[in-house]
């Protein structure tokens, strides 16, 4: 495989703080589509993964009307090293919660929405059941919105992943997060052969299956690469490749900041062993123009219009 001169195009991270390049800058939130969204999510007391993961996009997708929803409280029972969600021990599970995101989806009147949750190992079914009834609800209330679920691995417990599969989201997602060889130190509890179990067992049950990746942990072009055809061999058909960034100085440290040259050639790479979308650039993030993942085939259209 062709080597990317990768490494000159790249600003490396001292264990002192160094300035972001320029092509990580975004824009405060601002704009009466912005403030209409603040409004809903603080009145029906949602979470949303835009502010509890602090998400340089918010401003961007809030501006223009659409939000993440985070389900099953915002306490999470993992501790991984890349993640700004709280730790700790979370709160009863709320029942009503999933007819207050429908209301939230419908109040907004948004046409795609992208809902996710902390993981809940304390739960003997994760949340699969709270998943699965926040699902039916947005679909009661609002049936011309298409939904995204980003999933936690449930443990393995593969019952709590057919509920899922169950209520057959338009697109299922589950993030690989990083390569195999980093998986242990950036995610602790996960394992990444378990991560491409669930994208294995989500296409089988007929999904359109989704996964993403931090760049700037340590990575080689080999791992990211390996990672890339491995989420093809499993199945994924949407994979989105993004700079991680530092949410506080607990977290793990940012090893290098991706050029987006980089990011462009995994993109190209992606399409080349036949993943059927590839979003990838520095500020990519999980949901980031998740409302154009959702058709098979547009991804890899545009692509190759481009290369005429």
């Amino acid at each position: 495989m062709q080597e990317l001169p990768i490494i000159n195009k790249s600003v490396a991270n001292e264990e002192t703080k160094v300035k972001k390049p320029n092509w990580l800058r975004v824009k405060l939130p601002t704009g009466e589509s912005y403030r209409h969204v603040r409004s809903v999510v603080d009145t029906n007391k949602l979470h949303t993964i835009c502010e509890s993961g602090n998400c340089p996009n918010m401003g961007e997708c809030w501006g223009e009307g659409t939000a993440t929803f985070m389900i099953l409280g915002n306490i999470c029972t993992r501790s991984c090293g890349f993640c700004a969600v709280a730790t700790g021990r979370p709160l009863a599970v709320d029942w009503d919660e999933p007819q207050r995101v429908a209301e939230a989806i419908h109040l907004m009147k948004v046409k795609h929405a992208v809902i996710t949750s902390v993981d809940r190992d304390d739960l003997k079914d994760g949340g699969s059941i709270i998943w699965g009834n926040t699902v039916k609800a947005v679909r009661a209330l609002n049936p011309e919105t298409t939904l995204e679920t980003l999933i936690p691995d449930f443990k393995g417990q593969w019952e709590n992943l057919e509920r899922i599969i169950e209520v057959a989201p338009e697109v299922v997602s589950h993030n690989l997060e990083t390569v195999e060889r980093l998986t242990r130190k950036v995610r602790i509890q996960a394992k990444y052969h378990r991560s491409l179990e669930v994208i294995r067992r989500l296409k089988d049950g007929g999904m359109r299956t989704k996964s993403g990746i931090m760049l700037g942990l340590g990575e080689t072009q080999e791992e990211v690469l390996q990672s890339l055809q491995d989420l093809k061999d499993n199945g994924c058909d949407v994979v989105t490749l993004g700079q991680y960034l530092q949410p506080t100085p607990r977290h793990l440290h940012v090893e290098r900041f991706v050029h987006p040259d980089e990011f462009a050639f995994y993109k190209e790479e992606g399409y080349k062993m036949g993943l059927d979308y590839v979003e990838s650039g520095p500020l990519v993030r999980s949901s980031y123009h998740s409302e154009k993942h959702i058709i098979p085939g547009e991804g890899r259209r545009m692509w190759e219009i481009g290369r005429k």
